[in-house]
């Protein structure tokens, strides 16, 4: 293997993060719960959320990690809870604030560490804003949600601030959230399970079939979490549709969707060898990206063991999903 082996999908929580009701204004906002020193709690309001460890917090324990699954690089993101896209511009700005400098300070600098920063992108021109002085602080890219509310990906104002991100030469990582909840999907974690792969099928087809990539340059370096969800899978009658019922489904796209495959990333965590075949041959391989979801337990683990144990993957196209592809989209090649 030639190149790092680079995983561009992982998650912090720093440690230490203030009252955000009396920091941001406004109530409900997410606190942590400490348990012991080991292990804390983020809260919700009075609800358990997501129990968490020092992989979350401790670079050092997350350099551990790395090293014993061969990892030399790592993208660290935000945990979309903390995103705020339902609040006020205002509070959504203070919070990334707190959170992009928190994540700079855990990070410490450590070259093997690549902090990608938080952004309110309901509101595009403090997004814009926010990111440029999170870029000149040390960040090297940014994460976002796939959706604001009801506005997906082809809105005109998140379609402006991905115009930014290329002229400023920041990868973006799409990550989904806050997904629809309701009796049926409230059990067996079926918002994660069935919601997260169709939001992300959802906004990868707002670009396509919104025109957001016939509105963008071709320079964006854009990559959607968890393999695309469920979009290889279903291209296939995606385009089928495209073709045969054009007067609803082409929307403001001016070419059909199999076009617009290689304007953006996806990820490899989708746990399976036939699943990572079908993203090979439906996306090729220059489009797919080492990740993990580290250090939740819905991520992958030893990371990286699906690509390497792919026994279809030639050395070079190894070499490309565990290094090239991630350094070209992270802009180092």
């Amino acid at each position: 293997m030639t190149g790092p082996i680079v995983d561009v999908h992982t998650h912090l929580v720093p440690k230490g993060w203030p009252d955000l009701a009396a920091a941001c204004g406004g109530d409900g906002w997410p606190w942590l719960r400490i348990d012991s020193e080991r292990a804390a709690m983020i809260m919700v309001g009075e609800t358990e959320f997501r129990p968490i460890g020092p992989q979350t917090w401790d670079p050092v324990v997350r350099r551990e990690d790395m090293d014993a699954d061969g990892i030399d690089l790592q993208v660290v993101s935000p945990t979309p809870v903390f995103f705020a896209y339902d609040r006020p511009a205002d509070q959504a700005v203070k919070v990334a604030r707190i959170f992009n400098d928190l994540t700079l300070e855990t990070l410490a600098g450590d070259n093997r560490l690549i902090p990608f920063c938080q952004v309110p992108l309901q509101d595009p021109d403090a997004a814009c804003a926010e990111l440029d002085r999170c870029l000149a602080a040390g960040h090297v890219g940014v994460e976002i949600g796939n959706h604001v509310g009801d506005r997906d990906l082809d809105d005109a104002g998140i379609v402006a601030f991905l115009k930014h991100c290329a002229e400023v030469g920041a990868p973006v990582l799409v990550h989904p959230w806050d997904m629809p909840g309701g009796p049926r999907l409230d059990r067996w974690m079926a918002r994660w399970l069935t919601g997260m792969p169709g939001e992300t099928h959802l906004s990868i087809l707002a670009m396509i079939l919104g025109g957001a990539f016939d509105q963008l340059p071709e320079s964006l370096r854009i990559c959607f979490a968890h393999g695309g969800g469920s979009f290889a899978f279903w291209l296939g009658r995606v385009e089928n549709a495209w073709q045969r019922r054009g007067d609803v489904v082409r929307g403001r796209s001016l070419h059909p969707p199999s076009t617009y495959l290689d304007r953006f990333f996806v990820d490899t965590v989708v746990f399976e060898t036939a699943a990572l075949r079908l993203l090979v041959d439906t996306l090729g391989e220059d489009q797919l990206i080492l990740g993990s979801d580290y250090p939740y337990p819905l991520g992958e683990r030893p990371v990286g063991e699906v690509v390497r144990k792919a026994g279809f993957l030639s050395g070079g196209q190894q070499q490309k999903l565990l290094s090239a592809n991630a350094l070209r989209y992270l802009g180092r090649s």
